[in-house]
């Protein structure tokens, strides 16, 4: 039984893996052949910041998921999923740098302060910096209780991202209001059944 269990992580992370790893060859070999349309860099853009909304959405999906199906070996998807939603940005993020400030400071300061979506995408990629970084079990282990309080970062990072897409959107709401009420749904039950423990332990 514990055999198959392992397969069956083993089997999940891997299909994670190689699908995130095919769209990056599959997004390179566009770059290659200059294939992203009249504008490369913010078709590059979209299309890295969409791909690490959906594997952040995923990943908030896992605990739910597990715990209505009893599907517990899901559990392993939850670290790969947040690290490619975390290299996803990092390349959206990068992309942006080099692309649209030329790694200006000054202009870097100047689209923070003046353009509210930058910054509250800065922002979700800043709390998830420390969760990357934090996501092996030797820190899990460092951390102790401290670990899980840190990585509830992950629920106002999945806000700014939201609000991110939200506050540059012009014409287009469908996708950027299903990605929102996609995460306010899963931060929802989240709170719903953190309520609920809460109101059990007093009960006891």
């Amino acid at each position: 039984m514990s055999q198959s269990l392992d397969r069956q992580r083993l089997l999940l992370t891997g299909c994670i893996h190689a699908v995130a790893l095919i769209s990056v060859a599959w997004l390179m070999l566009k770059v290659v052949q200059s294939d992203l349309g009249p504008d490369p860099i913010k078709t590059l853009l979209l299309t890295t910041g969409e791909w690490g909304l959906w594997c952040l959405i995923a990943s908030l999906m896992v605990t739910p998921l597990r715990s209505s199906s009893g599907a517990y070996q899901l559990a392993v998807t939850r670290r790969p999923l947040g690290l490619w939603a975390f290299a996803f940005f990092s390349l959206h993020v990068l992309i942006f740098l080099q692309g649209y400030v030329v790694w200006s400071q000054s202009l870097l300061i100047e689209e923070l302060v003046e353009r509210p979506y930058i910054t509250v995408g800065f922002l979700a990629w800043l709390l998830l910096l420390p969760l990357a970084i934090t996501s092996t079990l030797k820190w899990r282990r460092r951390l102790g209780r401290r670990w899980k309080s840190l990585h509830t970062l992950v629920y106002p990072a999945a806000i700014f991202a939201c609000l991110h897409i939200l506050w540059q959107i012009r014409s287009d709401w469908f996708l950027a209001s299903f990605y929102s009420v996609v995460c306010g749904l899963l931060l929802g039950s989240r709170l719903f059944l953190y309520l609920r423990r809460r109101a059990n332990l007093v009960a006891e």
